[in-house]
């Protein structure tokens, strides 16, 4: 047994075997220059004026930072969520931990935990019975990956909340995002889950 090697003569072999021929290392190289060139002209500040609004199925949301904006900002979605005095958004599910501060208002997030066994497939099960978190102005709010949540305003003013999500999952082909009840009013948008 040659001890500089675990390989024998038939995996040698096959090693340089011709399979089709490629060009991904190469096409990587000229990507990343590209990239590099047309990330000089990205956006480093984005104005009010600038971050579009959006009726989803989470209610009123104004975009940020959103990878569709064409920021210098590559991982980070951040919204502003607009809740109604008295109202909630509504029911959603994503594989990314989400973060969020409260403006103004105050309310409470209702959280249902998830559990999960990784057998043959992934096998989810969810609380029926939330946890309830009170939050108001100054307050940070997390909500951990995949965990259902809901944003309930019980004051009497619009609440305002920033919501920073992570692209950092959905780039490693995790993009398990459900949005499984809308909130009222926005049902017109909403795109039932799938499963």
């Amino acid at each position: 047994m040659d001890a500089s090697t675990f390989a024998d003569t038939i995996e040698r072999q096959r090693a340089k075997s011709a399979g089709p021929e490629v060009s991904f290392y190469r096409d990587a190289l000229k990507a990343s220059q590209e990239f590099r060139k047309e990330y000089v002209d990205r956006v480093n500040v984005v104005k009010h004026d600038q971050m579009p609004m959006e009726r989803s199925a989470d209610g009123l949301i104004k975009h940020i930072i959103n990878e569709r904006m064409d920021t210098k900002e590559c991982c980070i979605d951040i919204y502003m969520q607009f809740i109604e005095a008295q109202k909630a958004t509504g029911t959603s599910r994503h594989l990314t931990e989400e973060i969020a501060f409260v403006i103004e208002g105050t309310g409470h997030d209702l959280h249902y935990d998830v559990q999960f066994e990784c057998k043959v497939a992934f096998e989810w099960t969810w609380d029926t019975t939330p946890k309830k978190y009170e939050w108001g102005p100054g307050d940070f709010i997390y909500v951990p990956p995949y965990v259902a949540h809901k944003r309930v305003n019980t004051s009497d003013i619009e609440a305002r909340v920033i919501v920073c999500n992570s692209r950092v999952m959905k780039a490693i082909g995790l993009d398990w995002f459900d949005q499984l009840e809308p909130a009222e009013g926005f049902e017109d948008v909403w795109v039932p889950p799938a499963d």
